[in-house]
């Protein structure tokens, strides 16, 4: 899709309230993502046009519109995210960004990432309203429909030197590896550093620290913000770089987001073929992660139980659901081993490492992983050792 559309009527940019902006992705009709009906329900599963708009005077992208309601969350937080936070709260600790025996105000994600455990050894006083030396948004803002409102009450809390740490999953990234399906009901923005260290600076804060991760693909960054002319001084190197070499990788540009809408088609069209390899070769095909960016995917592609039986989650609020409108029943681990597929769809890469270590079954039984993000790819099985 050529990025030249405009939003729908009356849409305004959820930073800066400006009517002006351009449609980058188009996913057509899609159902919730966080909708998982019970298998056997014949309601139908209702499709909402979905698209993400580049604000033109904020350069935020956004979903267009979700006129969709939030269903209660059911998912297991993965050890990949685990490990992503004790590597966030060390960083932060180490940059004597977090001072024992304060006070914290978190702001977490509905899909898990908490860093309560792992700031435990700082003694510090979770407050929920007032002022907090520290306040941690985990992956939260980019769920509020009203961005400017969020972050004022953000900075609202936010001692005057104290510091807000924010963790996004870059959407620098989103771009470079073609992850249209990031895209879906809820997350209402996606943040490139450049765009969310001006928003920033926009209500008086500055960026003081910017890590980045591997997660997503090394597309997981956390920003460090302090009121400006506070104790932390002024912008960070860290942060100077990374907008200099975001900028310089396009990300203003309506036309360099708008390659999403060729990679959505080339992930289609890479999907639909290897299903039809497996169904022509009689290979029976499973998939592992009931994910919501998986939802997009295989309703672009047509799938189907025909092409995959079943998916497998971990959690347990998931079994007895299905996938919505593909309806492909959703089952746990234990069912996904006795079902002894050919070949595993995962549709969460960051997840492969540990369940290959906690289903060993699937590789001894001769089947295959296939990582889909979003492109289908053989993972090479494990080679005994002697």
């Amino acid at each position: 899709m050529e990025p030249e559309s405009r939003p729908a009527p009356g849409w305004r940019d959820r930073w800066s309230g400006d009517p002006d902006g351009v449609v980058v992705l188009d996913l057509g009709e899609q159902p919730a993502s966080d909708l998982f009906p019970v298998i056997g329900d014949p309601t139908p599963d209702p499709r909402h046009r979905t698209r993400m708009v580049m604000g033109t005077r904020s350069g935020l992208l956004q979903l267009e519109e979700d006129v969709t309601v939030a269903e209660e969350v059911m998912g297991v937080e993965p050890q990949a995210l685990v490990r992503q936070a004790e590597a966030s709260v060390d960083d932060a600790a180490a940059a004597g960004l977090i001072v024992p025996g304060t006070r914290v105000l978190h702001y977490s994600s509905p899909h898990g990432g908490s860093w309560r455990a792992q700031l435990a050894p700082y003694d510090l006083t979770e407050v929920t309203a007032g002022e907090a030396e520290l306040i941690v948004d985990v992956h939260g803002m980019m769920h509020d429909a009203d961005q400017r409102a969020a972050f004022l009450e953000r900075t609202g809390h936010l001692a005057p030197d104290g510091v807000l740490l924010m963790v996004i999953f870059n959407a620098t990234a989103i771009v470079r590896e073609g992850m249209w399906n990031s895209l879906r009901n809820g997350h209402f923005a996606y943040y490139t550093t450049p765009v969310l260290v001006a928003m920033a600076r926009e209500i008086g804060l500055v960026a003081v620290g910017a890590w980045s991760y591997p997660l997503y693909h090394n597309g997981t960054t956390m920003l460090a913000f302090a009121r400006q002319g506070s104790r932390w001084g002024g912008e960070a190197p860290a942060v100077t770089a990374l907008i200099e070499a975001e900028t310089a990788a396009g990300m203003r540009d309506p036309a360099v987001v708008g390659r999403l809408g060729s990679a959505h088609d080339a992930a289609v069209a890479a999907v639909r073929e290897y299903l039809d390899g497996c169904r022509a070769a009689g290979l029976r095909v499973a998939g592992y992660g009931a994910a919501s960016r998986a939802v997009a995917l295989l309703v672009s592609a047509g799938v189907t139980t025909d092409d995959v039986a079943v998916i497998a989650d971990a959690s347990p609020a998931k079994h007895g659901r299905a996938m919505p409108v593909t309806r492909i029943p959703i089952v746990s681990p234990a069912d996904l081993v006795a079902a002894r597929p050919d070949r595993v769809l995962l549709f969460v890469s960051d997840l492969l490492p540990e369940v290959r270590r906690a289903l060993p079954e699937v590789e001894a039984s001769g089947a295959r992983w296939v990582v889909v993000d979003p492109v289908p790819h053989e993972v090479e099985p494990v080679t005994p050792q002697r």
